[in-house]
């Protein structure tokens, strides 16, 4: 076994010319195939886009923590100055407050009626009237400011003259 010499056929080995041209073009140019490149773009796009969202995520994170320490600072520094921590009131506390002080200007706002005096609306809504028709030109309407301020300094000698 093993020792009989094995002959070999020396018969030549013949390619076609047209696999040779084939493989002689794909070694004479470095750039792969369409279809080839465009599963290498997509593989790219996709991990270009798993980044990002990573560092998004990352960034997120130290926006948060930037947040939390900058509020843990302003807390502490108030209550520095307040001398008394009971005293000082958190951002959701002081939003609350907020929204309370708007709520009463707005109500303040709707009972301030300018239907007793129907002059003075009048007066105001020409001024308002003519600073939007002339809003490059908002001198040009000296004449209702005029009318608007007699008409305020009349409104303010009746309340005066009501609370005599």
């Amino acid at each position: 076994m093993g020792s009989a010499n094995s002959t070999l056929d020396s018969s030549p080995v013949s390619f076609s010319q047209d696999l040779v041209d084939t493989l002689a073009d794909n070694a004479a140019s470095p750039t792969p195939s369409p279809a080839r490149q465009n599963s290498i773009d997509a593989h790219i796009r996709a991990r270009i886009q798993a980044e990002l969202q990573q560092l998004r995520a990352e960034e997120q994170s130290v926006r948060d923590q930037i947040y939390a320490a900058l509020e843990k600072e302003n807390l502490d520094r108030e209550r520095a100055m307040a001398g008394d921590p009971d005293s000082v009131k958190t951002s959701a506390a002081l939003l609350a407050d907020l929204d309370e002080v708007r709520a009463k200007v707005d109500r303040f706002h709707a009972r301030r009626d300018l239907s007793e005096f129907p002059t003075l609306r009048q007066d105001s809504e020409a001024l308002v009237a003519c600073y939007k028709n002339n809003a490059t030109t908002p001198l040009n309407c000296w004449q209702q400011v005029d009318k608007f301020k007699a008409s305020v300094a009349q409104v303010e000698q009746q309340h005066i003259k009501s609370l005599q």
